[in-house]
């Protein structure tokens, strides 16, 4: 090529280089600049809000509001929570197991399992119909599940309730803890089996909670609950309606906040977590109010981060009466049960407060899961926790 040729060409060359990359920064900063604020390389290095009318998310505060009867509650809660020990093996902070998961709901015993492996259970099961095990074992690797029940639909000839319930309390043993109702449905083998379950559950004096379908249960068959007091039941507005319409008691008749207690003496002293916008707990003898801020977003499944909450503590409970630790030995089995489940509604509740602070109308349930570490922190270890 010519050195006519060749100067020009290469001035060419050059100009167009610069030019590309002008239009790739000027590209690359209009991006920027065009971003929500929030978002911007210059706000996040200079700390630079936004000054419209746009409404900004409210970050949750870093620990709850709560009561002088509050805090001095969940300081006697503390004292059952298990520390962190080298000398500790696999299990011993707790075997937990959800009983529910049909074909049609597969979300609420995954929700309780995942509150109570978040919360701190060793170990987290879920036995539920081969169908909804199918499903929930996509959900998480974390938690061991076992396609144990079976649906009227889905049972073949050979398979009967005494044989189903069989292969469920065969794994008792290996068990602290059972939460039966969440997913559960009310279809006749299901609730079957699980009636057998409770009735052997109650041989082995092992707590239960009872929540969702496993509540038409006590409904239905108090008898299977009369008076066994290692059970917790869980019920909502409509729920704790429908146990009062069993035992004769009228809703409308009941001074508030004494609810729970009447329907607790006419179950015999079985605990009663009466939830509501404030939660009533009680054993006929003794009432708590779990009365800390929560969310105000009533989205389904939040009560299954209850019911797995509820499980790890009463685990904890377990490891306490067994002295697995060094501690005081003043707190007897009676009032640890009744700590465990106001520390399982604290706990729910701050939860709620956090997940919804930061999602607000969109908050789901997975979003109190998400949540739990942070609020067992607040509550049990963070600033609020020394107070």
């Amino acid at each position: 090529m010519s050195e006519a040729l060749e100067e020009p060409l290469l001035k060419l060359i050059t100009t167009t280089t610069i030019w590309l990359l002008f239009l790739t920064f000027a590209g690359f900063f209009s991006f920027i600049l065009f971003l929500p604020s929030e978002l911007t390389l210059f706000d996040r290095f200079s700390n630079r809000r936004s000054t419209g009318t746009k409404e900004k998310k409210q970050m949750p505060k870093s620990s709850p509001k709560m009561s002088k009867a509050t805090q001095e509650i969940l300081a006697k809660v503390r004292r059952m929570v298990p520390p962190m020990l080298e000398k500790f093996h696999k299990g011993q902070m707790g075997r937990i197991a959800v009983i529910g998961g049909s074909e049609d709901y597969t979300g609420a015993p995954y929700f309780s399992a995942m509150a109570s492996a978040r919360l701190g259970a060793d170990m987290s099961h879920v036995i539920c119909e081969p169908q909804a095990a199918q499903v929930i074992k996509t959900y998480s690797p974390n938690l061991m599940v076992h396609p144990l029940m079976r649906q009227s639909s889905h049972a073949t000839a050979s398979e009967s309730v005494d044989s189903v319930s069989k292969s469920v309390i065969e794994m008792l043993p290996r068990l602290h803890v059972i939460v039966i109702g969440p997913g559960l449905g009310r279809d006749p083998l299901m609730q079957d089996t699980c009636a057998k379950v409770i009735e052997a559950a109650k041989k082995e004096n092992m707590p239960f909670v009872l929540d969702a379908d496993g509540l038409y249960l006590a409904q239905t068959r108090p008898e299977l609950v009369q008076g066994y007091k290692e059970c917790i039941l869980t019920p909502n507005v409509v729920e704790f309606g429908r146990l009062c319409k069993s035992k004769g008691l009228d809703v409308k008749e009941l001074e508030e906040g004494k609810g729970a207690e009447k329907l607790s003496k006419a179950f015999g002293g079985i605990t009663i977590i009466q939830k509501g916008g404030k939660d009533y707990i009680s054993n006929g003898d003794k009432t708590f109010v779990s009365d800390l801020e929560g969310g105000l977003k009533r989205s389904g499944g939040q009560g299954d981060t209850l019911t797995g909450s509820l499980a790890t503590f009463l685990g904890w409970r377990k490891a306490y009466l067994d002295k697995i630790w060094d501690h005081d030995d003043e707190l007897d089995a009676a009032e640890l049960l009744a700590l465990a489940a106001f520390g399982g509604s604290s706990l729910t509740r701050e939860s709620s407060r956090l997940a919804f602070a930061k999602k607000g109308r969109s908050l789901q349930a997975s979003d109190l899961t998400d949540e739990v570490s942070v609020a067992f922190t607040n509550l049990f270890e963070g600033p609020a926790a020394k107070l």
